[in-house]
């Protein structure tokens, strides 16, 4: 018996189809449609997302559990039948099994039937014996252990000659994948079954997890417009407590936000209603004088009540803008103090010159200071207009921007204003830096007054870049000496005196 039977050990039972790892044509473009598909009609419930995912993870570990157990199963099977096929044609060897009266017939063979097919031939190419008559086994076959197709039906061959025989036993290898496959489901099959358990688990385990956040919902649900006060985070977890934080730093903001409005608009409210009303009998004076020197003096005195005016509403519009900076929270920045000062000092040079006032930037360090720019301009020119215009003529106003020895860098950042001018007793200087405030001395130096709110807005400022104001005498020059001390960012101290000097020749 000699030549080969078409195909090797193992060659069929265990192969992929050719095209399975060969995408479609245009499969990219399709994949990614169908996936923009899936994700547009993806539900939003956290809830569905999560047994969505459940249940695409079950049944991928599922049928992952299932192809490995199967090609382990086939695995094992073919090594077992194998053997035992083997063993069977050894104990074929000795002879042929006579085929006396009463030996059993021939078995025809079940569906996927485990029992093996036992063919015997002659040297003369005669088949002496066979156990069932539906295999029809070739004559022809390959020694040792092959895989053979006969009648649509893929057969595992075992054959080994002997001197007058070859002695073939076959199986159907339907048989080996049936039982792979019934180890497979018996393997997959429990974890099928337990994915309504778990899906149930899971949609308690996450109600459970939300109830919390759906309880914020219903407190916000709750709220009225106006209400800010912060949101009771509770047992949120973790992955929600840092969004429902951040939400009462915003109502926090908010909230400082609606305050300072309010104030404003009560304060202004409040503050415009006497300068309107004097400009009302201004305006009625003008109308009744008789005479052109007494409509001059009545016009002089509503143009100096217009002005008043102006400068009010400015002023509230300033403190407006920094109670809205600090409710916002902006970031700060490195703000160089000194040439803010050296601009605020060039700013009031025309009003310091008609009153002969010796105005100038007296120290000026080279630091930064952590802050607002806009809201240092304004601090500044505050406290050098109030300086200019509380001073008498003749008088001096000093700015000093000064590093504070710390060390190998300084410290901090003191600005100091001072004057020669009236100052403000000690009982008033604390009450000074409130809205509206106007201290007796300064009331009476001052022509045309003022609107009470210079020094409210330096301590408004102040407070925005978590300092404060002090105000004492100045013990140099005798007026009021106003001190704010901040931060300081880098820079190295570098005197520059006299930077700024006034027409009076600098202090």
């Amino acid at each position: 018996m000699s030549g080969v039977v078409d195909g090797g050990p193992g060659e069929r039972h265990e192969a992929a189809p050719a095209d399975a790892s060969v995408p479609p044509p245009h499969g990219g473009s399709r994949w990614s449609r169908w996936m923009d598909a899936l994700s547009a009609r993806a539900p939003h419930s956290l809830r569905a997302r999560l047994l969505c995912f459940l249940f695409v993870a079950i049944v991928c570990a599922a049928l992952l559990q299932f192809a490995l157990a199967y090609r382990s199963a086939l695995a094992e099977a073919d090594q077992i039948f194998d053997y035992h096929m083997q063993q069977t044609a050894m104990a074929l060897r000795p002879g042929v099994p006579a085929m006396a009266e009463g030996a059993p017939e021939p078995l025809e063979q079940e569906e996927e039937s485990t029992e093996f097919v036992v063919q015997i031939w002659s040297s003369d190419g005669l088949r002496v014996f066979e156990s069932s008559v539906g295999a029809a086994l070739p004559q022809r076959a390959v020694l040792g252990f092959s895989n053979v197709r006969a009648h649509n039906t893929t057969y595992r061959v075992f054959s080994v000659q002997t001197r007058s025989q070859v002695i073939q036993v076959a199986q159907d290898m339907a048989a080996r994948r049936a039982m792979a496959r019934d180890l497979a489901w018996r393997t997959a099959g429990p974890i099928a079954l337990l994915a309504p358990l778990l899906a149930l688990a899971v949609w308690w385990a996450v109600s459970g997890s939300l109830a919390p956040v759906e309880r914020v919902r219903r407190q916000l649900a709750k709220r009225q417009a106006d209400d800010l006060s912060p949101v009771h985070a509770g047992a949120l977890p973790d992955e929600v407590r840092p969004m429902v934080d951040e939400l009462n730093l915003l109502f926090e903001r908010v909230r400082r936000a609606f305050e300072a409005q309010q104030h404003f608009v009560a304060d202004a409210a409040h503050e415009l209603r006497s300068p309107l009303a004097a400009l009302k009998l201004q305006l009625q004076g003008l109308q009744r004088a008789g005479s052109e020197e007494a409509r001059a003096v009545a016009a002089g005195r509503l143009a100096a009540g217009i002005d008043r005016a102006t400068r009010l509403v400015e002023q509230l519009l300033a403190l407006a803008r920094q109670e809205a900076s600090a409710a916002a929270g902006a970031p700060p920045e490195p703000v160089p103090l000194a040439g803010l000062a050296r601009q605020a000092v060039a700013d009031a040079t025309p009003a310091a010159q008609n009153k002969d006032i010796d105005l100038g930037l007296a120290t000026g360090d080279a630091v930064a200071v952590l802050g607002y720019a806009d809201a240092l301009r304004i601090l500044l020119r505050n406290l050098v207009d109030n300086a200019v215009k509380y001073t008498p003529t003749g008088g001096v106003v000093d700015v000093h921007v000064r590093a504070v020895p710390g060390g190998p860098r300084p410290s901090g950042v003191e600005l100091v204003v001072e004057d020669s001018g009236p100052g403000i007793a000690e009982d008033d200087r604390e009450r000074v830096l409130g809205r509206f405030y106007r201290a007796p001395a300064a009331a009476g130096s001052a022509p045309g007054g003022g609107s009470g709110l210079g020094l409210a807005i330096v301590e408004s400022i102040a407070r925005l870049h978590g300092t404060s104001v002090a105000l004492d005498a100045s013990p140099r020059l005798g007026g009021l000496r106003v001190a704010v001390r901040f931060a300081v960012v880098a820079g190295v101290p570098a005197l520059q005196r006299g930077g700024t000097g006034s027409p009076g020749g600098g202090a």
